[in-house]
């Protein structure tokens, strides 16, 4: 971790704290083990175990190979077999071999055959970490993900990716989601790593001037989801459907929380190879984890934070997500290094409480997905516990720099030369 010496005791300098991270993770990496199916990886039910009509998607693939690809660096056995099947998967089945790109799911029906630019940027992610990890085929897979990104989904003009077409790239859908930009900025900072090409910074650069530093600020710094393809808001967009898992109606703070730590990562990788670096970027992630935390936080008078708001800043889902929680930690733990200011510290140590007490599940492993209200497990938008990637990488952003980008952070922390 980068030099961090703050004028208070922090938990990130704490041996013992450190060690519960870790620990957390092996706990986390072993559940998900589970989730192997010939064709990928699937989604693991409350208990761990695959049920009868589990099938391999994409996004889970994508995920858990970044995931194991994480660990495999790190020194940790068990998990380089884990990776080569998910680079497997991501290179066979899941792939199509026709037109190009990846479906949602293997042998997909035929009405579900489209082509979305956050299952691609998450393809892109696991390429990324694998190239890292140095495994088998994986560079192949890189390069895939990049020419599919360069060809189709990445829009010069707008400074943003294009979101979804179908299945032969001949219609693309009139929609513009902020979900997709961002994980498209994370793959981003990945790949500009494993490519040692800084136009991928310039790019996520492009997307955080749009999606945040222009539309999220002019909003009181709460991120703006939904846009008509000419990036107009669409502050209706699925108010009939509020607890969508992927485009909700209104704000969602777990969303400002992960921009938020993108901005810093974005910074610092700029600034690590000499690039022109804005001064807003770090004053855009403090002010997005402090509207987020202000309006997010007990807003209906339980603790935690509910999954969405509408535009008055009234709770509408009032569930509490882990992905949330874990992206408030690791916001909260970037902010920390970054300012070494105290209340980065009193939010980071509150997010793990909450964690410890009403989400991690020692009884069956992994970690709840989903509360409702009154912070007791339910199912009602994530059903089981497909997600290993939230929290494993909740656990591991405390422990690392702010750049390079994970995977390559941990090769250079497990190599005595230069990576």
């Amino acid at each position: 971790m980068d030099t961090f010496q703050p004028a208070f005791s922090s938990w990130l300098n704490a041996p013992a704290h450190q060690q519960w991270l870790a620990a957390e993770g092996l706990r986390l990496l072993a559940f998900a083990k589970a989730s192997k199916l010939p064709d990928g990886f699937g989604n693991l039910d409350e208990q761990g175990r695959l049920p009868d009509d589990a099938r391999a998607e994409t996004m889970n693939t994508a995920r858990m190979t970044h995931s194991f690809a994480m660990a495999h660096i790190q020194g940790l056995p068990g998990f380089s077999e884990l990776v080569d099947h998910g680079v497997q998967a991501l290179s066979g089945p899941l792939r199509d071999a026709e037109h190009g790109g990846w479906f949602a799911t293997a042998q997909p029906h035929e009405n579900d055959t489209g082509k979305a630019a956050y299952l691609h940027a998450f393809v892109a992610l696991a390429a990324s970490s694998a190239v890292v990890a140095q495994r088998p085929g994986a560079q192949a897979l890189l390069d895939e993900a990049v020419r599919v990104i360069d060809a189709h989904f990445w829009s010069e003009e707008e400074g943003a990716l294009r979101e979804s077409f179908n299945r032969d790239w001949s219609d693309e859908e009139a929609y513009r989601g902020a979900n997709s930009n961002m994980h498209a900025t994370e793959a981003f900072l990945a790949l500009a790593d494993a490519t040692d090409e800084p136009r991928w910074l310039v790019r996520a650069l492009r997307i955080v001037e749009r999606v945040i530093h222009g539309h999220a600020a002019a909003n009181d710094y709460l991120v703006v989801e939904h846009f008509d393809r000419h990036w107009q808001p669409l502050r209706e967009y699925n108010h009939d459907n509020p607890a969508d898992g992927f485009r909700p109606y209104g704000t969602t703070p777990g969303h400002g929380f992960e921009w938020a730590r993108l901005l810093l990562h974005l910074e610092a990788a700029r600034v690590q190879i000499g690039m022109l670096t804005p001064g807003w970027l770090a004053q855009d992630a403090q002010k997005l984890f402090d509207q987020n935390c202000r309006h997010g936080w007990e807003v209906d008078g339980a603790p935690g934070l509910v999954y969405t708001l509408d535009w008055d800043n009234r709770a509408v889902v009032r569930h509490r997500l882990h992905w949330v929680h874990a992206e408030a930690a690791a916001a909260a733990s970037a902010l920390l290094k970054r300012t070494d200011e105290a209340q980065y510290e009193a939010w980071y140590r509150r997010f793990w409480e909450f964690c410890d007490k009403h989400f991690i599940d020692r009884c069956n492993g992994s970690w709840h997905h989903e509360l409702d209200p009154q912070n007791r497990p339910s199912a009602d938008i994530w059903p089981g516990k497909p997600d290993l990637y939230h929290a494993w990488q909740a656990v591991l952003i405390p422990r690392l720099p702010l750049a390079p980008s994970m995977a390559t952070a941990l090769a250079k922390l497990s190599s005595p030369t230069p990576v």
